[in-house]
């Protein structure tokens, strides 16, 4: 799953025989990238789909990227980055910081690079704020080099905007596991959502309407942000419960017709343009979210039912198939079948600024009207 801020796991010290655990473990826990001496690149290929970054030895490796500085002097580090440069590759350099010294270097050849690894060998916050506020307009990604699990939050968040990732050297397997968990709660931050009031309820036809099933299981209390209103989105619950009429689906949420947006992040889709492969935002009752795989869509011609719910004297509306398996969710995660939805019961809505549309699903400061 691609994410906005990269893990990168280091396994480069010992034998083939006593990183390949790390490696297997780190490809089937989803890190990012895999840092190995050259000399493994081919082997790491044969175990799974992952990048690669390499240890630089001779760049006759396929490589995804290679990595300059582990033994080298700036020097000799400026002209192997030049020579690989022309070559077309993707490249990173290593830096150690233990003073000005480093630190200068490190901006300059932050220009030369793809990827700009920094360990920090005393004051880990520091460097890693100057570098961040002196390459902020720059193309170069910042990898913060770990030395706990406890660090990787902290660099994630220096400076508001943090490190583009981390790299660590995990002590133990597990750590590979608790590390990608924390960075996949720094780029899924918890969704305010608040009760709306029905205030009407009304069956409006047929129309194509949109299952998602994703990759993932789904838990009680937990769906996905729907609705006609880019404005405010519904929390439609997910098929987790069992039915006198059909088998629980925990994996699918019966979303709306075509036309309505899903949130997917900081954007949000129209239904009908997913596909395999594309990433949406599953949220829980309390706002919490974490992204999760479309494995299909299925849009099929349904009976559908208008839902239009009243907070802050605004009315907010969404379109839902009509049947008793479609949920939305109370204040209490509690999901409550549109079937038995009364005016004047609550549901789960998240509420956007007023004053901002959306321009391709992405929020802009323009006036927009829905009704």
């Amino acid at each position: 799953m691609k994410r906005d801020k990269s893990i990168w796991i280091r396994a480069d010290h010992g034998e083939w025989a006593s990183i390949k655990p790390v490696i297997t473990k780190s490809i089937e826990s989803g890190a990012d990238y895999l840092l190995v001496d050259e000399q493994y690149a081919a082997k790491v290929r044969e175990l799974g789909n992952v990048r690669i970054a390499a240890f630089f030895e001779n760049g006759e490796s396929d490589a995804d990227v290679y990595v300059v500085g582990k033994s080298e002097a700036e020097e000799e580090i400026r002209s192997v980055l030049h020579q690989l440069k022309v070559k077309g590759k993707k490249t990173a350099c290593y830096v150690e910081i233990a003073g000005k010294q480093e630190e200068r270097f490190a901006g300059e050849v932050a220009r030369q690079v793809d990827f700009l690894i920094i360990s920090a060998l005393d004051w880990k916050v520091i460097p890693l704020e100057n570098l961040i506020a002196e390459l902020h307009n720059m193309e170069v990604e910042i990898i913060a080099s770990i030395s706990s699990i406890e660090e990787t939050k902290l660099m994630l968040e220096t400076l508001e905007h943090g490190a583009n990732g981390v790299l660590i050297a995990p002590k133990q397997l597990d750590d590979i596991r608790k590390a990608i968990r924390i960075v996949e709660e720094q780029i899924s931050p918890k969704i305010a959502l608040m009760p709306a009031k029905v205030t009407r309820i009304r069956p409006v036809g047929m129309g194509d309407r949109v299952c998602v099933d994703t990759c993932s299981l789904l838990s009680k209390g937990e769906g996905m942000l729907i609705g006609s209103q880019s404005s405010a989105l519904f929390l439609v619950h997910g098929e987790v419960e069992e039915s006198p009429y059909v088998a629980a689906r925990p994996f699918r949420v019966n979303a709306g017709p075509v036309h309505a947006y899903i949130k997917v992040g900081e954007k949000t889709k129209y239904l009908s343009e997913l596909e395999a492969g594309d990433e949406v935002l599953a949220v829980s009752y309390k706002g919490e979210t974490r992204r999760v795989v479309v494995g299909r869509t299925k849009i099929e011609r349904r009976p559908l039912i208008l839902i239009e719910a009243e907070v802050e004297n605004e009315r907010y509306k969404t379109i839902l198939q009509n049947a008793e398996t479609i949920k939305l969710v109370d204040r209490n995660g509690k999901p409550v079948s549109i079937t038995a939805l009364k005016t004047g019961d609550e549901v789960l809505i998240s509420k956007q600024a007023k004053e901002k549309g959306r321009h391709f699903g992405i929020e802009i400061e323009e006036t927009v009207i829905e009704k």
